[in-house]
């Protein structure tokens, strides 16, 4: 289905959590979110339900998120569903990693073809800093279980902060040369939540190719612009939704787990589809693609997103 841009929505992505079993300091505050009544959160059979309402608008790809969705009891049987829905040839899933060591192999047999990986750096005192909770050694585990499951592809997503983790960029970088992975940065986004994070946090991710002058251009992936280093088996991805947004190409809308379609990630914009039939949630489903707008506007340290909710009760 096309917006009212004259733009393809072919992706949804569907947030089965607003838990996590980390606090990062961009995403989560550190007493975690209030956790919603077990009654006010979609049930399995809703999630499936809407895919299955938004293959039939023309959706193809479904990318599961969280808050951390392999904290999901039944995450295993919502993959298996959103795979096997007709029209969807592609079910991917964002995570921190922590659980992969157990949960990767199973995954893969459920139908996920495609991980990306949580990854902001590769000291361990600095990642413990950031996610409050969590040990860079549990991650780099779950990196390794992902890459033996057999995913069609790994993605490791670092989000980029001036100041944090903008002198680990090579370090980063090299990933692409030991292992067969796309290392994608991606620009930090003044959510609500996160206001700790000053002017200087907020760096155009063009700064990376000053750090990585041997990088070659190659084609865009999606949101990503693609290079790649000397010898490397993956690729560098720079993702720039503040300093060159993409919002005139954007195809995807997102589904919260309390059941909000939010036709655009900085708006406050909502529609709800808890408790309706699936007719019903294929027309909100209309409703909140041809309201998604032509741009989010202005984003910066002093313009914050307008999204109304932090990123891990939108879906990272």
């Amino acid at each position: 289905m096309k917006d009212a841009f004259g733009r393809e929505i072919n992706y949804l992505r569907l947030s089965v959590t607003e838990l996590c079993n980390l606090r990062c300091r961009y995403c989560m505050p550190e007493e975690g979110v209030c956790k919603l009544r077990h009654e006010d959160l979609l049930t399995e059979e809703e999630m499936l339900m809407a895919v299955r309402a938004a293959a039939g608008l023309g959706i193809t790809k479904v990318r599961v998120t969280g808050g951390e969705p392999l904290t999901k009891p039944n995450i295993l049987s919502i993959c298996r569903g959103v795979a096997q829905t007709p029209g969807i040839r592609e079910t991917a899933l964002t995570t921190n990693a922590l659980r992969l060591p157990e949960l990767a192999k199973p995954l893969r047999d459920a139908g996920v073809s495609r991980v990306n990986i949580s990854l902001d750096t590769l000291n361990a005192e600095k990642y413990a800093y950031m996610t409050r909770r969590g040990r860079l050694e549990d991650a780099l585990r779950g990196i390794d279980a992902a890459l033996n499951a057999g995913f069609a592809q790994v993605k490791i997503n670092a989000v980029l902060i001036g100041g944090f983790n903008d002198d680990e960029v090579p370090a980063l970088a090299a990933l692409t040369k030991q292992w067969p992975v796309d290392v994608r940065f991606i620009e930090l986004m003044p959510m609500p939540g996160n206001q700790s994070f000053g002017p200087e946090s907020y760096i155009p991710v063009n700064s990376v190719l000053d750090a990585l002058p041997e990088a070659a251009p190659e084609t865009e992936d999606g949101v990503a612009r693609l290079y790649r280093l000397p010898g490397a088996l993956g690729r560098i991805g720079l993702i720039s939704p503040i300093s060159q947004h993409f919002c005139g190409s954007c195809n995807r809308i997102r589904l919260t787990a309390d059941g909000k379609l939010k036709p655009c990630l900085h708006s406050a914009e909502e529609y709800g589809i808890k408790g309706l039939d699936e007719a019903g949630m294929a027309g909100q489903m209309r409703r909140a693609i041809l309201a998604k707008p032509p741009c989010h506007g202005t984003l910066d340290a002093e313009n914050r997103s307008r999204a109304a909710r932090g990123m891990s009760q939108i879906g990272g």
